[in-house]
């Protein structure tokens, strides 16, 4: 016999954007159901966990739930630049602990969470309106009636593909990557490394998370590259190239998996009673291949915008049409630009990316990070086409905007 449930807003998935989106959509006055179809709130790890200490901070995570990066070291086959900053910008989060810490901030606002709750399809009324979702749970099935879902499932949009609203992203990132005791790592430097040795189409990582606790991993760009990133990891960790060699003997914790749709905000994220945020909707930064607080700040927007939809009671797409503004405003122009600066990187060839460090080691530290986190505003690409000595460094920045090229 099936069980039935009925809340204002249904979110279907446990990660940062889901959590974010059922805090504030609590918090608005609105009842809310969380479903996640694994056992425990990130059981499984999907990302890096990189991300920003001005956005940690904002969010409210504590300081203790993240290792405070502030240099950054970047490899290719035959070349190498560590840029120094003189503050922790940076940060490398205990993704596990981060995200409990968003659930239990949902929860305490009356956000109810739903684990080992699957969703397998969407219930749509006799007028072809979305009014739910049905899940299983263990051998049950579950009938969760809403005026509005908030599909926060990841890179598989279950509910928006389930409707049509959304397709297969075609080009996207596949990470592989071990959580691991090592013998030796500087806490305070991230590493990149680029070329065919370590990803024939992406890049691999150092991030520290501590003392003798790093997370090695690597990045493949799909379809640009065919390459297995679980295999490449392994040969990594086994032949040790570059700056894994200093880590010293490696021993694997935990193994990550996960995959991020790599083509900015090209799908629609609104429709009647329906709201996609965080991966779901291509709200990711390609560069560093990183989202947490695109996830966490946009799942937050879409539980408010989406609360007040239900109490002015008009949920239609017109309705919740300010979510889908604000979002490519704040974020749409930049992520293309992004996809440019990686369109370019990916097939770079080794004689290249030596060449290609030479350009990033003219940047200061903090031009570095506006660079890497996809903070491309037209005043930051002035600033950097016109003070900079070098006309390799202005025609890098010149394919993110069109920016005059000085001799």
């Amino acid at each position: 016999m099936d069980s039935e449930y009925n809340y204002d807003i249904i979110i279907v998935g446990a990660g940062p954007a889901g959590l974010s989106a059922a805090w504030a959509a609590a918090k608005n006055g609105v009842s809310v159901a969380v479903l996640e179809r694994e056992e425990a709130i990130a059981q499984s790890i999907r990302t890096s966990g990189v991300t920003w200490i001005t956005d940690a901070e904002s969010f409210g995570i504590p300081s203790d739930y993240y290792n405070p990066i502030r240099n950054y070291s970047f490899y290719s086959p035959n070349n190498q630049v560590t840029i120094h900053g003189t503050e922790y910008q940076a940060a490398v989060l205990d993704v596990r602990r981060t995200y409990q810490f968003l659930a239990y901030q949902a929860a305490s606002v009356g956000a109810d969470i739903f684990v080992r709750t699957n969703v397998t399809s969407p219930i749509i009324n006799e007028r072809g309106k979305l009014i739910g979702v049905k899940a299983t749970s263990l051998k049950d099935e579950l009938i969760f009636r809403s005026k509005i879902v908030i599909d926060a499932s990841g890179f598989y949009s279950v509910i928006g593909k389930s409707l049509g609203t959304v397709s297969q992203w075609k080009r996207f990132g596949v990470g592989a990557e071990y959580e691991a005791y090592v013998e030796n790592v500087d806490q305070e430097t991230w590493s990149l490394m680029v070329g065919q040795q370590y990803s024939p189409a992406g890049y691999a990582w150092i991030f520290p998370l501590g003392k003798n606790k790093a997370r090695i991993g690597i990045g493949v760009g799909k379809p640009e590259s065919q390459a297995d990133p679980m295999q490449q990891l392994l040969e990594l960790v086994t032949k040790k190239p570059g700056p894994i060699g200093q880590l010293g003997k490696i021993t694997p914790i935990e193994f990550h998996y996960g995959l991020i749709p790599n083509e900015g905000l090209t799908h629609t994220t609104i429709d009647d009673n329906l709201m996609l945020v965080g991966d779901a909707a291509g709200q990711a930064n390609p560069l560093v291949l990183e989202g947490i607080r695109y996830a966490i700040e946009f799942g937050r927007k879409a539980g408010q915008i989406g609360a007040q939809a239900i109490i002015k009671g008009d949920t239609t797409k017109e309705s919740l049409k300010p979510y889908e503004d604000m979002c490519k405003k704040t974020i749409g122009s930049k992520i293309k630009a992004a996809i440019k600066i990686q369109s370019r990187w990916l097939n770079l060839t080794d004689e290249e990316w030596d060449r290609e460090i030479e350009i990033i080691s003219e940047l200061s530290s903090e031009e570095f990070l506006d660079f890497v986190r996809a903070d491309f505003s037209m005043s930051n690409m002035l600033h950097l086409a016109t003070h900079h000595p070098k006309l390799a460094v202005r025609q890098l920045f010149a394919i993110v905007k069109d920016i005059p090229k000085m001799s």
